[in-house]
């Protein structure tokens, strides 16, 4: 074995001097690099939903299984006592079941009203005439202004010392008294001889939902309606249609699946509806719907965990009507469409 003379440094290999490598890094690809991107655009906006949606719903799912005071509700911890007695107390609560009916009689009414009526407004206003666009800036009125002002508004003209709807029903239908519109439960009325009771407080919110809200729908069908070819509707008056039938064979067929859209917007909206009603009516006189009761469990008997109950058999109720809908219809209406 040979030995390296002495004062002679002993080269090593230029491989031996060097540190051990792992395995070679793969090169990015086009579609990894696009994740990246996505990513990274994607994240804030799912940040703001987990703090503003996806906690708050969490929380209160949580509370819904908890005796939680409004007083005690800031040193509670994440967990706590575990109980059932919130869903006891909302079932079993008066009037729980007649809010439920209400809540839906008036969710019902007020989405095919703004319908119907939006309908109408994007109908008339299709074709050009002087002065349409001013017309369709002004429809969009009841929809922009503040909620609060326009539920003071029709405070005043329905009022029955002073409102001026009142005055016109006594000098133009001839009203013996006038009627409080929003304080009335039901009302008698009598029509070819027979007499059966309205819930007049209820039609009435119903009512305002339905002035408030048809811009909404109106928006929506007016642009569907511009974008129908004018052939299509051209070769139906030369074959002789009516205009009721251009509407039912020809504008219908291609207004469904936005009419099918507007259904289940509305629906949700207006099912957990709180402001329009309170302003109105407080929740009395007949239109206690059910997010009114959450709003009076949580401010006048100061129990956050019956209102997170209340809340979220809400949200389940909510949840299996539009199951129903997306089952049974959904797929009947696109197929028409």
């Amino acid at each position: 074995m040979s030995t390296a003379p002495s004062g002679v440094t002993q080269r090593r290999a230029p491989s031996e001097n060097r540190p051990p490598t792992g395995r070679k890094r793969r090169p990015v690809t086009t579609a990894q690099r696009e994740n990246r991107t996505g990513l990274a655009f994607v994240t804030p906006t799912f940040l703001v939903v987990l703090v503003v949606v996806i906690i708050p719903i969490l929380w209160t799912v949580l509370l819904t299984f908890q005796h939680a005071r409004l007083v005690d509700i800031q040193g509670m911890g994440l967990f706590g006592n575990w109980t059932l007695d919130n869903f006891t107390a909302v079932f079993g609560s008066a009037g729980f079941w007649s809010s439920l009916s209400t809540t839906l009689l008036y969710t019902v009414g007020s989405t095919a009203g703004s319908i119907v009526l939006g309908l109408i407004a994007a109908l008339a206003l299709r074709r050009p005439f002087r002065g349409r666009g001013l017309l369709r800036g002004s429809m969009l009125l009841p929809y922009v202004a503040p909620v609060v002002a326009v539920a003071f508004v029709w405070q005043v003209a329905l009022s029955p010392q002073y409102g001026i709807v009142n005055e016109w029903g006594g000098k133009l239908l001839g009203w013996d008294d006038p009627l409080a519109f929003l304080s009335t439960r039901s009302y008698e009325v009598s029509l070819l001889g027979l007499h059966f009771d309205i819930p007049l407080a209820l039609l009435t919110v119903i009512a305002f939902e339905t002035w408030r809200y048809f811009p909404f729908a109106f928006l929506f069908l007016l642009a569907r309606l511009q974008a129908v070819p004018d052939g299509l509707e051209e070769a139906a008056r030369v074959d002789g249609a009516t205009p009721s039938q251009n509407f039912r064979y020809i504008l219908l067929p291609q207004l469904m699946p936005v009419i099918a859209l507007l259904s289940v917007l509305r629906f949700i909206m207006t099912f957990n509806k709180f402001d329009d009603v309170y302003l109105l009516t407080g929740g009395g006189a007949g239109t206690d719907v059910v997010a009114v009761r959450v709003y009076d469990f949580l401010t006048a008997r100061f129990d956050v965990g019956a209102a997170a109950a209340q809340a979220l058999v809400l949200a389940a109720v909510l949840t299996v009507l539009l199951g129903i809908y997306f089952t049974f219809f959904a797929k009947k209406v696109q197929e028409e469409a």
